[in-house]
């Protein structure tokens, strides 16, 4: 028996060295750790990014999804910004995007069709790995700002993700074959594969210039079907030319050139016939609910197909000046979320009953558990939006801990008031003193903040 009980002890000890080890890990501590390019704050804070894309038209930074077994599924955010008339060149990626749009035009192949899509303010967009694709910043004299999610579960192993330039960039994927390769596959001669090859080397965001016409300016100067054209002019290798590339679950080099970009010679497809599925605007949607102290939103498979593939969820929460998002939990997915407008606050609650606290403002990233009690906050002298994502596509279901629809109020009196120490007629009122639900007037609990930082759309949210 007294063996047994030393046994016990010595296996308890272990599982407690772990929890805290693990603890450490994801910064529950309170300490700073120097990130690759940036600070990663203590807590539920995503403060550690990469710099992915520095190019003349703009950059795009990768924020890293926190480290450690407490983690569902990692997931990075990326922010890119472009200036005013530019284009984020045509490539594909080793992971799956999930993009959050403020203003674009957005070129994509579909499998074996292309479709170019004018976006707006609050579009969601679904990008699969291996989907060829551009942006372009149609916007005048305004710098457009996507937040995207990454999911690497597919990725190569890089670290962020890699992406794979078909033309431009820092290296096309066409510039590593033998030019006598290209010259046969592309029916070109060689002086034109050299031109071809050399005409942009600006990085992969670069300005669109009517007075200095590069190979994107003609290329999007062209109508629907001739930029599938001279996409497949680009891409087309004849059989048995290129090695197969196998990147992704889905789709070889063989795949991208032959299926995508429909190189045998079938009818191009353009934009208007295109059956690539269409973007959802979060922002039109009816709110799920909606109060006087806020609003809030949330996207799962059910309201866009795409999602199911992509086994990520989005939401939208827009809370009034001192209101509050009231305490709860989510019971499927980790959640994570990135600060739009406004500033606030938000608790977490860890398993042992301590809490952390946040201060948050426009364009930082935290994330939250599963089963992590939370709640946000907005500040006092401003409304408090944020968007997110999370691990699961489908209704996440928030558990409400207070407010008239809590937990408390579904749960067995006499059972609560024991549990809590109290008489049942305290604890019933108690319970039922909050007549609002979801999402709560709280003034007195908000932070006092001062000098709010500007809209999402500013510099602040890259910084």
């Amino acid at each position: 028996m007294e063996k047994n009980k030393r046994i016990f002890m010595f296996l308890l000890l272990i599982v407690f060295f772990n929890g805290v080890m693990m603890m450490r890990s994801n910064g529950y501590e309170g300490e700073e750790e120097q990130g690759g390019g940036g600070r990663e704050r203590a807590g539920f804070m995503m403060k550690e990014w990469r710099q992915v894309i520095k190019s003349e038209g703009g950059e795009m930074r990768v924020v890293i999804s926190p480290r450690g077994g407490i983690i569902e599924k990692p997931m990075h955010i990326g922010f890119l910004t472009m200036e005013p008339k530019t284009l984020f060149v045509p490539q594909y990626l080793d992971s799956n995007l999930l993009i959050f749009i403020r203003e674009a035009t957005l070129g994509v192949i579909c499998k074996d069709e292309f479709g170019e899509k004018r976006m707006k303010g609050g579009d969601i967009y679904w990008i699969a790995a291996g989907s060829a694709f551009y942006l372009l910043n149609t916007g005048r004299g305004q710098r457009l700002h996507v937040i995207c999610s990454i999911d690497p579960s597919q990725s190569l192993g890089f670290e962020t993700f890699q992406p794979f330039y078909i033309g431009g960039g820092p290296s096309s994927v066409l510039t590593g074959f033998d030019p006598d390769t290209l010259t046969s596959a592309l029916n070109i001669s060689r002086p034109e594969v050299q031109q071809l090859m050399a005409r942009q080397v600006r990085g992969p965001i670069v300005h669109i210039t009517e007075h200095a016409p590069t190979m994107w300016t003609e290329f999007l100067g062209l109508r629907g079907e001739e930029k599938h054209k001279h996409l497949k002019k680009l891409l087309e290798m004849k059989q048995g030319t290129s090695q197969e590339l196998e990147y992704s679950p889905w789709w070889s080099w063989k795949n991208i050139v032959s299926s995508i970009l429909d190189v045998t010679g079938g009818k191009n497809r353009v934009s208007g016939s295109s059956k690539c599925e269409d973007s959802y605007n979060i922002y039109d949607r009816k709110n799920d609910f909606e109060n006087d102290y806020g609003w809030s939103k949330a996207l799962d498979y059910d309201d866009y197909e795409p999602l199911k593939y992509s086994g990520v969820g989005v939401y939208l929460v827009n809370l009034t000046a001192g209101s509050m998002l009231a305490p709860h939990m989510n019971p499927t997915a980790t959640e994570y979320g990135i600060v739009l407008s406004g500033s606030g606050e938000i608790q977490v609650v860890l398993p042992n009953g301590t809490a952390m606290n946040m201060r948050v403002s426009v364009g930082d990233v935290f994330w939250i558990p599963r089963y992590f009690a939370f709640c946000q906050i907005a500040s006092r002298v401003a409304p408090f939006e944020f968007v997110g994502f999370t691990t699961s596509a489908y209704k996440n279901r928030p558990q409400f801990l207070v407010g008239s629809n809590s937990l408390l109020r579904s749960l067995n009196l006499t059972s609560l008031a024991i549990a809590f120490g109290v008489d049942e007629g305290t604890m019933k009122r108690f319970i039922e003193a909050q007549r609002e639900a979801v999402i709560l007037p709280t003034a007195s609990a908000a932070p006092p903040h001062e000098g709010e930082p500007e809209r999402f759309g500013s510099d602040h949210i890259f910084t």
